[in-house]
């Protein structure tokens, strides 16, 4: 769009205009006519599998492969007695219970039922010790995505609860979650696209203060979003993409956020054109070519970010991207183009009531950024300083961050499946919820065999095994299953850390049985939890790296600089520690919430710094045009008070965006949407006009190194804020540069040692575990000894400051040892640390 031929093609006139804004109307049309319906090519069930090659889901193709009938997805009514009696109560129910879905009018998709009335030999398994509450499992035939099949269990909870008469019951297990999990998703998308409307147009008019403008940004949205929705469904129908409830939702806040940023960015730099140039065409075709580099720039930053998730080998991560990537790609040629062609089209009557006059003058800047930059002339090292420190105390709130694989725990509204495993977990135990099944594959026949119940009175001594049931021979006769119940949370970290022994305890009992060679696999939900778990290990660590290479090289591209992107990436990274620090308190510490969902830390990573590097992107790319007129000095302060209102308010409607999410009643999605909000909040009011500013402006001259900023252009001069380092350089007393240097140089030694300290913690104590929250604190630790170099060397480069001043650094030098003592600290109470040997904690008997 920086083609001067091509902008007078599509915006010459308004005739040319109008036939800019017809094209995208009737191709939303046609796609629409011809697309299937979104919702009905979602996958939501991969989303929430480990990868193919995993060993859980090897163990579920054998379970399908050799026990025939268990294709069938549970349902698990849960039946509690009440009064003086409750196990006669529990049996009268499960009895009615049994005889109503077992007979001719049964619900479709119902198998068959087992319970102590149709299998008595059953009864230790399905009565719990008290024999006041009693197990019904319904094993049903189809998908659970399918309508049909959430009818039908409804049809059984309706029958359930008829039938139980005044006993407590629930339906639960794979077929009652699914089912509620969709009501969940379901009940919550007409919320989010409302709500994400009403609260864009009314922060959209208080921007503009006229209705026909405010209404350019969301009819834009509209039209790219139709776009986008018709090709991923097509997509996804055709098996290309993979597209989940999750994924829809997020993609509707996205396309709001970044939508309307763009528009406020093309029509902000409009309004200033008109300062110059009266004829409404050249000057919108002046504006798109203006803001085409940073425009392109932020939306190929969102893309590539998009597409770095593709090298994750977990589904949930794997297919997240490309439909984003999609959407955000059609939202920017709807930007260039559907968005200047309506303004045009609208003429003066888009800025009706204010006229043409008073929205120009607007773009001058406000007040309140003219003083903003003369604080950071003033002082930068303090305002640098200052945000530092709050981001590394925000950063803090990371010492009570946890994962959670609890799907159910996550639903923030009240459903019967989650009733159901709470009674289940009182009455039967923990490890009830959620049996694993191991499998061992014999290359011999085990048919005869008496290593398969060795083996499985060898399990029932292994470590947090509550029991192990009778074993299933496979059809071929060398595959036996066996289902062990944990005498643990099937969800949480223990469980998932004991599917590793377990496995190995397996193995053991297997040789020990005279089964050579045996093949073991674990299935089940906690194996699948740790399968994801570890996937998401490896993934979070190549996307990370992946996602910060790729912003680099666009930030090298963009700027011509090898120095601008480090500083700007650096930024980037303490954002997003303090953004999960913060996240995490809020979530699990006030709000009490089981941990942080284990996918959200690589979402929040991915979006904060592919969209907070946005503002980066358009005042840096403003301060290199102000540049070609002014003195790095007077560049920054032109950028920082021309562009302060505008991404304001641009971060302002994409921080609420995404704080509509946290009206869903998902766990990830309010996390989520409470972190992007954050974060973007930080970003534009702290890290964009605070800290980045107060970089350049101590970088001087090499803040674009190796570019140096040639001779200005002569313009209009503009009164300079008094610069800090003139009275610097007038009251430096003599030696001072001399004591300054050997500062930088016990600054430099002192860094270097606590780096040395730092990898070799990481080394000896980070690889024996997998939880990610120890890596997010090493890492946190590392940032903030990147923050403190990097200080110390801007010391080096200004070595004409105030005496003074090196006493923020001197405090600065305290921040890694202080982080290696509450590293140290966190990971004894933790256990990451061993004890102290002379202090030996003693290991309670199993």
């Amino acid at each position: 769009m920086n083609s001067p031929a091509l902008l007078r093609c599509l915006l010459g006139s308004k005739k040319r205009a109008a036939v800019v804004v017809a094209f995208w109307v009737l191709i939303a049309g046609l796609l629409a006519g011809v697309a299937p319906a979104l919702e009905s090519v979602e996958d939501n069930a991969s989303a929430n599998l480990p990868p193919a090659a995993s060993d859980s889901m090897k163990a579920r193709d054998l379970v399908r492969a050799q026990l025939p009938g268990q294709d069938a997805t549970p349902a698990i009514i849960v039946v509690r007695g009440k009064g003086t009696d409750a196990a006669a109560s529990a049996t009268q129910s499960v009895a009615a219970i049994t005889s109503a879905l077992s007979g001719t009018s049964r619900p479709d998709h119902v198998v068959s039922v087992v319970s102590t009335v149709t299998a008595p030999d059953a009864a230790a398994e399905l009565v719990s010790q008290d024999r006041g509450a009693q197990l019904v499992i319904v094993p049903m035939e189809g998908s659970p995505s399918d309508e049909s099949f959430q009818n039908a269990v409804d049809e059984v909870r309706a029958l359930a609860s008829d039938r139980a008469g005044p006993a407590d019951v629930a339906v639960t297990g794979p077929a009652g979650i699914a089912t509620d999990t969709v009501k969940v998703f379901s009940g919550g998308d007409k919320v989010l696209l409302l709500a994400t409307v009403v609260l864009v147009l009314i922060i959209l008019l208080a921007i503009y203060r006229s209705p026909l403008m405010a209404l350019v940004p969301l009819l834009a949205v509209g039209v790219a979003m139709r776009v986008a929705e018709t090709l991923g469904a097509i997509l996804a129908d055709a098996g290309v993409i993979t597209v989940s409830s999750q994924t829809a939702s997020i993609m509707t806040v996205l396309l709001f956020g970044v939508g309307t940023d763009y528009a406020l960015i093309i029509t902000a730099r409009y309004r200033e054109t008109l300062l110059d140039e009266p004829d409404r065409a050249r000057a919108m075709q002046a504006a798109v070519r203006r803001t085409a580099e940073s425009v392109l720039a932020s939306a190929s930053t969102i893309v590539l970010a998009m597409f770095a998730l593709l090298v994750a080998v977990s589904p949930a991560l794997h297919g997240f991207g490309p439909y984003l990537a999609l959407g955000v790609a059609v939202m920017a040629l709807v930007a260039f183009t559907f968005i200047p062609a309506l303004v045009l089209l609208l003429g003066r009557s888009v800025f009706w009531p204010g006229g043409v006059d008073k929205a120009a003058e607007r773009s001058r800047g406000a007040g309140i950024w003219h003083r903003i930059a003369a604080l950071v002339a003033r002082a930068p090292v303090k305002v640098a300083s200052a945000v530092i420190a709050l981001l590394v105390v925000l950063s803090a709130g990371l010492l009570g961050y946890q994962e959670s694989f609890d799907t159910l725990s996550g639903f923030r509204a009240a459903t019967e499946s989650e009733h159901g495993q709470h009674l289940i977990r009182e009455e039967f135990g923990p490890g009830e919820i959620a049996p694993s099944t191991v499998v061992v594959h014999s290359q011999d026949n085990l048919r005869s065999s008496p290593a398969p119940a060795d083996i499985a009175t060898a399990l029932t001594d292994a470590d947090h095994v509550s029991r192990v049931a009778d074993p299933r021979m496979g059809k071929d006769g060398k595959t036996v299953f066996y289902d062990v119940i944990l005498d643990l949370d099937p969800y949480s970290s223990k469980a998932l850390d004991a599917i590793g022994p377990l496995k190995q305890a397996t193995q053991s009992a297997a040789q020990a049985a005279g089964v050579q060679d045996a093949t073991v696999l674990i299935g089940g939900e906690t194996a699948q939890n740790a399968d994801i778990r570890s996937a998401l290990d490896r993934d979070t660590t190549f996307i990370v790296l992946l996602v910060l290479a790729l912003v680099t090289a666009v930030l090298v591209l963009l700027l011509r600089s090898l120095l601008a992107p480090l500083y700007l990436v650096a930024t980037l990274i303490l954002s997003f520690l303090a953004t999960l620090g913060a996240t995490t308190f809020f979530t699990v510490t006030v709000l009490g919430d089981d941990g942080i969902g284990n996918r959200v830390t690589a979402y929040i990573f991915v979006f904060l710094v592919a969209l907070g590097v946005d503002y980066n992107i358009f005042i840096m790319s403003r301060f290199k045009q102000e540049l070609r007129t002014q003195p790095p000095a007077k560049a920054i302060t032109a950028a920082l008070t021309r562009t302060g209102g505008v991404i304001s308010s641009a971060g302002l409607i994409l921080a609420a965006t995404f704080a509509v999410l946290m009206t869903q009643p998902i766990r990830e999605l309010f996390q989520f949407g409470f972190a992007m909000a954050f974060g973007i909040l930080l970003d534009t009011f702290l890290i964009r006009p605070l800290l980045v500013p107060a970089i350049v402006r101590l970088l001087g001259d090499r803040a674009l190194w190796p570019a140096r900023p040639g001779t200005p252009t002569p313009s209009t001069p503009t009164p300079e804020p008094p610069s800090a380092d003139a009275p610097a350089a007038q009251a430096a007393e003599p030696g001072s540069g001399r004591l300054l240097r050997a500062f930088t140089w016990i600054a430099v030694i002192e860094a270097c040692t606590w780096a040395g300290l730092l990898v070799g913690m990481y080394l000896k104590y980070i690889p024996e575990t997998t939880e990610l929250g120890v890596r997010i604190f090493g890492t946190l630790h590392g940032a903030a000894f990147i923050a403190y170099v990097f200080l110390t060397v801007l010391a080096a480069i200004r070595l004409k400051w105030r005496l003074g001043r090196t006493t923020i650094f001197a405090l600065l030098a305290a921040v890694p040892p202080f982080m290696t003592i509450a590293f140290e600290i966190w990971a004894r109470r933790t256990g990451r640390l061993p004890q102290p040997a002379a202090d030996p904690s003693p290991t309670p008997a199993l």
